[in-house]
Formats: C-alpha cells, sequence, structure tokens
C-alpha cells in the first residue's frame, strides 16, 4: 500500500452502493478496502527468544533508586536457584509501567533467552479469558506454533512450565489485580524473575508468595521539573525564566507523574495561559483535583475541549462518533463506516482530527484513541448527538465488519455450511482478500479479533440481533485454526442468544452446535451436552436437513469422548441426513468420523468398509488433506485387524499426503502411529527411525509438549543423543 494521510496508508475503500443486509440493520455503505499490516511472527522453535516488553514513548526522567531497587531485587537470583516475584505498587499515574519498561530495557542482557508482556488492563476485556490468553501470547513468544497450541488452560500451563525450564526470562506483568494472574504466569528457570505492576498490594501475593513489595513514590521535586520542562519543550534558559512558576506546578502536582503531564497539557492547548496563572488556579484546594484530574474525570474534559472546539463543525461530528465506536483500533474503512461517509471524506476528516492532537496512529498503520480521549470523545456524543446516534453507529460498524468476517470466512472454506444468507451484502462488496497481495484472511482475523468481539457485544447491549449471530457465525472460522477458546465461547453464546431472541431456529442450532465445541475444549461436558440438546430440537424445528446433519455430527463428537456406540449412532444419523440433503462433503465427513468411532468401538472391519467410502467421496471433490486423514484412519484401522503390511502402506501414503498439503500436525499424528506400530512389531528399522525424526522435528519446532517424549525414544533407539530442545 502506498502513502495516505499523516503517514496513514489510504485503503482500497470503495463506495459500493446500499445493500440490504437483513431485517434488522439499515441499508448503508459497504467498504470492502481495510488497513492491515501483519507483525512478523517470532520463528517457531524451541529456543525463539521473545522481546514482548514494548519500548516508552516519553522521555523517562530519574527512578535512578527505583531502578537500583529493582537491580538488587534481582542479583543473585540464578545462584540461588529461584525465581524472583516483585510488585511495583504506587498510586495510579505515578509511573510504575514507565519504570518497568525502562528497567527490562536496562536489565535485558540479565535475561538471556528474552523478555515476556502482558497487559491485564486490555485482557480484561476478554470475558475472563486474560489467564489463558496471556499463557498463549507467551508461548507463541516461546516458539509454540497454533498447531502445536494446548486447547486447555491446564494444558497451556503445563507447556509453559515445560518451555520456561532452564531458561533465564523476565515476565512483565502490567496492571494486576488478582494474583492468580501472577502465579499461573510464574516461569520455571531458575534466575528468572516476575515484575508486576499493580495498583493494589497484592498481599496475599506478597504473604503467601515470598513476592518482594517495590513501592514507586512520586517524583522528588527536582524530577518533577524535569519531566514538565520536557513535556513543554523547554531549555535550560526557559526553565530558569519562569522557575519559580514552574516549580510551584510541579509542588501543586506533588510528584505525581499523571498531573505533571495534565498540567504541561493545558499549557501546551490554552495558548494564552502562563505557568503563573496555571499556577495561581490551582493553589485553590477546591479546584485542584479537578484540574488534575485521574482517568475518568471532568477536568481532563476541559483539557481536551479546548483542541476539540478548534475542530471544523464535520471534523468534531466524526470525532462524536468514533467515541462510540467499539474496539480500541479502527482503520479507514471502520471510520467511514462508523460515520456514514466515503472513505475520501473520511480521510480528510481523520487527518485534521490527527493534526489537532486527539488520535494516534499505531505502528500498523491504524488509528487509535487514549482512553481519556475516547471518553472525551463520548462524553461530548452524549451532549450533542442525538439518543439513537450509538445505536445506528454500531449497526453500521456491525454490517462493515460482517461483509469483511464473512468474506475471509469464504475464502479460507467456500463450501462450508452456514445459515445466513448473505448474498445480497456480499454481491457488491469488494473483497480485499481476492485482491493480488491483500492479506491472509485468517491472519486479518486474528488481528481484528479483539475489535470484532467488541462489535458483537456492542450489538448484543443494543439489540440488533441478526447481524449479531450472522457475524458469529461467520467469525467462528478464525477459532476453528486458532483455537482462543474464551473469545470463542462468548461470540457463540452473544451469537446463540441473539438468534433466539431473533427467532432463528436454524441459526440457534447452528451456533449451539458449534458452541459444544469449545464448552467441551474447556472441559464443560454437561453443558456442551445441554447446547447439543437444545440444537437438535431447533434444527428440528427449522426443518433444515442438512443443518439437522451437522448438529448430529457434533454430538457424534461430544459422544466419541464417553460412548463409542452412541457416537456410532449419532454419526450414522449423520450420513443419512446428508445424503438425503444430497450433500456429498457432508456425507464423506460424516463416514470418516463413523468409521473412527467404529474402529473405537471394536469393530475395525466394518470401520475399514466406511473409512473407505468415505475416502473415495473426498478425493471425488479433490479434498486431498481430509482425504489424507482418512487413509491415516485406514491404517489404524488395519494395525487393528492385525494387517500390518496394509497398515504401514495406508499410514506412509497419509503422511507423505499431507506433507504435501503442508498439513504438518496431522503428518505428524501419522507419523507416530507409524512409528508404534513398526516398534510394536519389530518392523523395518530405518523406515521406524525416520518416521520418529521427522514427526519430532514438526513437534519440536512446533512447541509440542509431545516432543521430549520422541526425543527420548529417539535416543532409546539409536544409543546417541539425539539434536533437539
Amino acid at each position: 500500500m502506498t502513502g495516505g494521510h499523516d503517514g496513514v496508508p489510504p485503503t482500497r475503500n470503495e463506495q459500493s452502493g446500499n445493500v440490504v443486509h437483513g431485517p434488522n440493520v439499515q441499508a448503508g455503505q459497504i467498504h470492502g478496502g481495510i488497513t492491515f499490516v501483519v507483525q512478523p511472527p517470532p520463528a517457531p522453535g524451541p529456543r525463539a527468544r521473545p522481546d514482548q516488553v514494548p519500548p516508552l514513548t516519553v522521555r523517562f526522567v530519574n527512578r535512578r533508586a527505583d531502578l537500583a531497587a529493582l537491580d538488587h531485587w534481582s542479583a543473585g537470583l540464578g545462584a540461588a536457584g529461584l525465581v524472583g516475584v516483585g510488585v511495583l505498587r504506587g498510586l495510579p499515574g505515578v509511573g510504575k509501567t514507565a519504570t518497568a519498561r525502562r528497567w527490562a530495557h536496562e536489565a535485558r542482557d540479565r535475561f538471556p533467552d528474552g523478555q515476556l508482556f502482558a497487559d491485564f488492563a486490555e485482557l480484561r476485556d476478554r470475558a475472563g479469558g486474560d489467564v489463558s490468553e496471556a499463557l498463549r501470547a507467551f508461548l507463541t513468544g516461546l516458539g509454540v506454533s497454533d498447531a502445536c497450541m494446548p486447547d486447555s488452560l491446564a494444558g497451556r500451563s503445563e507447556l509453559y512450565r515445560q518451555r520456561s525450564r532452564g531458561r533465564r526470562l523476565l515476565v512483565v506483568l502490567d496492571d494486576v489485580d488478582q494474583p492468580a494472574q501472577v502465579r499461573a504466569l510464574i516461569p520455571a528457570g531458575p534466575g528468572s524473575a516476575v515484575l508486576v505492576t499493580s495498583h493494589g498490594t497484592l498481599g496475599e501475593l506478597i504473604a503467601l508468595d515470598g513476592a518482594r513489595p517495590l513501592p514507586v513514590e512520586p517524583l522528588d521535586p527536582d524530577s518533577g521539573l524535569r519531566v514538565l520542562a520536557d513535556r513543554l519543550g523547554l531549555g535550560p534558559d526557559a526553565v530558569e525564566a519562569e522557575r519559580p512558576a514552574l516549580e510551584r506546578l510541579v509542588e501543586l502536582c506533588a510528584g505525581l507523574p499523571v498531573a505533571l503531564h495534565v498540567v504541561a497539557a493545558r499549557l501546551l492547548t490554552e495558548p494564552h495561559l502562563t505557568a503563573t496563572a496555571l499556577a495561581a488556579e490551582l493553589a485553590d484546594e477546591r479546584r485542584r483535583l479537578a484540574a488534575m484530574s485521574l482517568p475518568g474525570d471532568h477536568s481532563v474534559s476541559a483539557v481536551l475541549t479546548t483542541a476539540y472546539a478548534q475542530l471544523p463543525a464535520d471534523a468534531a461530528r466524526l470525532y462524536r462518533l468514533l467515541g462510540s465506536l467499539p474496539g480500541r483500533t479502527f482503520d479507514l474503512g471502520t471510520a467511514a463506516a462508523a460515520a456514514g461517509l466515503a472513505p475520501d471524506d473520511t480521510g480528510t476528516l481523520l487527518a485534521t482530527v490527527h493534526q489537532a492532537g486527539l488520535l494516534e496512529t499505531t505502528p500498523d498503520r491504524r488509528y487509535r484513541f487514549h482512553d481519556l480521549v475516547r471518553l472525551h470523545a463520548r462524553e461530548q456524543a452524549r451532549r450533542h448527538e442525538p439518543p439513537e446516534a450509538e445505536r445506528e453507529l454500531t449497526a453500521r460498524v456491525a454490517t462493515h465488519y460482517l461483509a469483511l468476517t464473512a468474506l475471509a470466512d469464504r475464502a479460507v472454506r467456500a463450501d462450508r455450511l452456514r445459515v445466513a444468507d448473505l448474498d445480497g451484502l456480499l454481491r457488491d462488496a469488494p473483497d480485499p482478500f481476492a485482491e493480488p497481495g491483500g492479506p491472509a484472511p485468517l491472519d486479518w482475523l486474528e488481528a481484528e479479533r479483539a475489535n470484532i468481539l467488541a462489535v458483537l457485544r456492542a450489538t448484543a447491549r443494543h439489540g440488533l440481533h441478526t447481524v449479531t449471530w450472522q457475524l458469529a457465525e461467520a467469525f467462528t472460522v478464525l477459532f476453528l485454526h486458532h483455537r482462543h477458546l474464551g473469545d470463542w465461547r462468548e461470540s457463540l453464546e452473544l451469537g446463540a442468544r441473539a438468534a433466539a431472541e431473533d427467532v432463528a431456529p436454524a441459526a440457534e442450532a447452528r451456533l449451539r452446535s458449534m458452541l459444544s465445541r469449545p464448552l467441551m475444549d474447556l472441559a464443560e461436558y454437561d453443558r456442551a451436552r445441554a447446547e447439543l440438546r437444545t440444537a437438535t430440537a431447533c434444527a428440528d424445528a427449522a426443518g433444515n436437513t442438512e443443518l439437522a446433519a451437522s448438529v448430529r455430527e457434533f454430538t457424534g463428537r461430544y459422544w466419541d469422548r464417553f460412548d463409542p456406540a452412541k457416537a456410532v449412532d449419532a454419526y450414522r444419523e449423520s450420513l443419512e441426513l446428508n445424503l438425503r440433503a444430497g450433500q456429498a462433503r457432508g456425507a464423506a465427513i460424516a463416514r470418516y468420523f463413523l468409521g473412527c468411532a467404529q474402529d473405537a468401538g471394536g469393530d475395525p472391519r466394518t470401520a475399514l468398509e466406511t473409512l473407505r467410502a468415505a475416502r473415495d467421496g473426498l478425493l471425488a471433490r479433490d479434498d486431498l488433506r481430509m482425504a489424507a486423514r482418512v487413509t491415516a484412519a485406514i491404517g489404524t484401522a488395519h494395525d487393528h485387524l492385525g494387517e500390518t503390511a496394509e497398515a504401514v502402506r495406508a499410514l506412509d501414503e497419509a503422511a507423505r499426503t499431507l506433507r504435501e498439503q503442508r498439513a504438518t500436525h496431522y503428518e505428524a499424528q501419522a507419523l507416530t502411529a507409524l512409528a508404534d506400530l513398526l516398534e510394536r512389531t519389530g518392523g523395518d528399522r530405518r523406515t521406524l527411525l525416520a518416521a520418529l525424526r521427522r514427526a519430532h522435528e514438526i513437534l519440536h519446532e512446533g512447541g509440542s509438549p509431545q516432543a521430549p517424549a520422541l526425543r527420548a525414544r529417539l535416543d532409546r533407539l539409536t544409543g546417541d543423543d539425539y539434536p533437539g530442545d
């Protein structure tokens, strides 16, 4: 993409005209273009060195005593065989986060295996999925690939202990409010350190876990003066010329950095305000706190209103509307949808708001509001926009995201069952995923995950039921590949409730049956079964045969965990319904799961017949990846029948095809099964070792917890050390 307004590139949005979205969404504009820059992920591998602590964005002044205290606290941890936990605590706005980041930068060489970072202020927005998501980010930083990422919190915790063992890491946890958030993220390597920032005392962590309290006090007068002078851009001569007034402001701010920043902002944005006049204003104790408020107080509104008042009317309206935008970041297309304007006009207005200092740009060339600025924009919207404005904005933005998410869903897999009829919406919508150089759909969905979830919450809150369940259905394609269990569950819960309110039984059946997947991964089996019962009733009421077949398939996958006979019955129903609906691929998939259940239930001969029919159906549709998975299952069935040669041929063929299809996770499964068979039956040693080495290579590079066991097998079989973890 080429340059655009203020360094933010233009998107490929085009006005597509009015499109009907569904019964609960007004017709409007769909802007297909998106601003999207993928930050390269860390290379997977067992020795990946994470570097996650963000840099400081403002000058760091003094705090030498605090930094020295951190040096003293961390010294000797390795020699003592300890993992240190330190808690930086103090007033909101006192500078805990800045101190933690500065020390992390200075202490980089003390932690040669890398630095991990989690911001719990952001993670708390994710429906209680904070620790699980932090572990996912940590494991990704430590080289664990998506394919090898455990689904459960317990699995991620165990793998984190495994991956951090023998490493010296620094873990920075920002804005923690619960001791449990810290305990789950303590690494296993001696000499590692966990540095926590918190407004609270976290006394339980200190009393029971040996954490070291590290209080962060307000700045001394000299440091405060340096902060104020730096924010105002004053040189030594200018400071001397106004020293009495500046020192008085520092005194009135009591060394609190956030208050110094507010004071500096007022002096910078109110041209006729002098340091002497502001000091006189703040001398009145009744007015002082209002002028130095912490986040959310009206004095912040007073500071920002000065810049806001200078905006032209159309830019001021955009500013107000964007304050109600769901999500933390947005691009030009989303802003245009929010305002109901053409992209070119929106880009000009965004540039005006940005130039006024009210809008920031992100490293991936998108936009965001500072949290306090967003509160101010919402305050202005409440005063100057009609009551229905926020709901209408939410509908426009949700329709924009629905179109893009649905296009991404179809780009990943075109022939998947979908209940929502979005043909009218998508007919004229530009498709960024089909353009040369366009983003990979799963990468875009991953990058927009928090924003899409925020949109779902907003549409649910405003009673926009149709677009809620339609977006939740399309969004689930991300979670079938990247299993963010908390987000997946929440999005489907929102969608299922919306479908029930919308009296859309087919949609409710689809969403509740899919909801059983994350629930089972979270070991919430009773609830998963209840959702499947409701889904079955809704599918039968809807009279949709293909949907009823899908619900039975989900039900079979539930019974796979508990009762193979009931799983067989469910898959047979799914197969019959798919055949009745004329769904050849659905029938092939049902046969695959049915054959696996028959084999697990002790009937491998029947399973072979079923699986061969499944493979034929998939090959007829050129679905080589899925057909290879069926071939691996055929090999397992042959093994259970004692037909070793046939089993070896099938597993070897499956592994080769899966490698060609770049389905390495399934390739490793086939190779491991092949190695198990050859070792048990005394088969060809060279093939056995080659299978184990390749499986170990895949799992080792992906960070799988199974890799060490394969390495141990290789060592035992060869008597030699095998390069690995």
